[in-house]
């Protein structure tokens, strides 16, 4: 909860403690009480801005204030009711008020954690068309496929400009957007309006930080329907130890895409079979193909941007989570312009003729690996068309740990630690979907391993925590060979 919440809330508890043992003749006390709780009402609602879990606190504050300031007064009738009754009454409100509390406590206004790079970091969001590609997930023929991406690098923030919110500003962009998601879920859209208040630490359209050398890039794609917005905190980190990084948005394989013009796309995505997969897999790595080859034009002046010549092309890495690190695994292994790559708990779409990558890759598995990996061992059947796929997988990453690379599983973790999905909200870990992990915790190791892969791949420095098993983090246990 936020400051003025909570002493919104320690407010209007003061005032039913008043109203239940403060005698009526002690009218200074009650006073003072609802003019400070006014003052803190005022000020929260202002400042820090209304929310809809803070509802019943609202009321009942205002109730109770405006109680206390007339029950002095001569014209106030003095209702005696019982005990009983009394304490009924008051026992109803505070699980009112400890119903309304515990919504802000779960469902906070959360802010992504401040990266721990020397840098800060500035924002700059693209809008692109693939002029050469039909759009073939709408019925629309004359359709080509746009993207929404999101560039994030080093600044000074000379201007001292606030840092940007995690959600669009635009109110009508935000309430499409937040619609979108809620429509998703069958839920109101003012389940989400809170949204608004969340915070990243970067700062929109600010210069790049000014440097001697270009600075290395990555591209990174996100999940099967969810969105750059969930790797916001992964770009930034990146960003502030000297990388920019570039966030794709792959267009109706988001919960909610936003283009410039404020139309919104959402799901539109249909996998149920291997073919599906293959099929989605291949329009995304075309994605990522296409946006590099947008990053060449700005580097070199083709499109205008303070980004010509400030990229290092030549030291390209690529990431993503899920269908995006398998995505990741596949432009690795295809496009000769990226160096090196990282799949973050993706089980890939396309494993024939992939035995042979040369080129530095590290696979991240969440703390199930270990598990699924003996389940899978005992119950695989040669037959099954899953199991021959998840088969070739596992001999794809035993090759790439013997030709160097690096393959790990997190402990405590489940799928989407490896998005800023698990600081939204403590009751994520309910549905099994976040592991045990404290959220920053997991984030902060996620970010310690992708750093230190991606300095010793692309800027030729570090190396230390993918080596081997590291105290600092006895969390990450390394894959051998012989495990798989």
């Amino acid at each position: 909860m936020r400051l003025f919440e909570i002493l919104l809330v320690l407010s209007c508890f003061a005032l039913l403690l008043d109203l239940l043992f403060i005698k009526r003749s002690a009218q200074k006390t009650g006073v003072l009480l609802s003019i400070g709780s006014s003052v803190i009402f005022v000020v929260q609602l202002l400042v820090e801005g209304y929310r809809w879990q803070l509802l019943l606190v609202y009321m009942m504050t205002a109730l109770f204030i405006l109680i206390v300031l007339f029950r002095h007064s001569k014209k106030m009738v003095n209702i005696k009711i019982g005990k009983p009754l009394k304490y009924s009454l008051s026992s109803i409100i505070v699980i009112l008020l400890v119903v309304s509390t515990s919504l802000s406590v779960y469902l906070p206004v959360f802010h992504l954690p401040k990266p721990d790079g020397p840098d800060k970091v500035g924002t700059q969001t693209f809008h692109f068309t693939d002029q050469n590609r039909d759009e073939v997930l709408t019925e629309d023929q004359s359709d080509k496929r746009e993207l929404m991406v999101q560039i994030w690098y080093p600044t000074e923030n000379k201007k001292n400009n606030k840092s940007e919110t995690l959600f669009p500003k635009d109110k009508g962009m935000f309430k499409k957007y937040i619609q979108t998601y809620a429509n998703s879920l069958n839920l109101p859209d003012f389940v989400f309006d809170y949204w608004k208040y969340s915070r990243t630490n970067s700062y929109e359209n600010v210069e790049i930080l000014p440097s001697t050398s270009p600075y290395p890039l990555v591209l990174l794609s996100h999940g099967m329907g969810t969105s750059r917005v969930l790797h916001a905190s992964q770009a930034e980190n990146l960003a502030s130890h000297g990388f920019i990084v570039v966030t794709i948005d792959h267009t109706y394989s988001t919960f909610a895409t936003i283009f410039p013009d404020g139309h919104v796309t959402d799901y539109k995505t249909k996998m149920t079979t291997i073919d599906d997969r293959k099929r989605i897999g291949d329009i995304w790595t075309k994605d990522v193909e296409f946006v590099i080859n947008q990053i060449e034009k700005l580097n070199s002046g083709a499109i205008e941007s303070q980004f010509k010549g400030k990229i290092d092309l030549n030291n390209l890495g690529v990431m993503g989570h899920s269908f995006g690190g398998a995505t990741a695994f596949n432009t690795t292994y295809l496009d000769h312009r990226i160096k090196a790559g990282i799949n973050m708990d993706g089980s890939l779409f396309e494993v024939e003729n992939r035995d042979a990558i040369n080129k530095p890759f590290m696979f991240i598995r969440s703390g199930s690996f270990k598990d699924w990996l003996v389940d899978f061992k005992n119950d695989k059947n040669s037959d099954n068309e899953i199991n021959k796929q998840l088969s070739d997988e596992l001999h794809i990453i035993k090759n790439v740990i013997n030709q160097g690379g690096s393959a790990i599983y997190v402990e405590g973790t489940q799928h989407f630690n490896f998005t800023d999905l698990q600081f939204y909200s403590e009751l994520i870990k309910l549905t099994g979907i976040t592991g045990d992990i404290n959220g920053k915790r997991g984030s902060s190791i996620v970010n310690q391993y992708v750093l230190d892969f991606f300095n010793k791949q692309l800027k030729g420095t570090g190396g230390n925590l993918i080596q081997g098993p590291n105290d600092m983090y006895p969390e990450v246990k390394f894959i051998k060979p012989e495990d798989l």
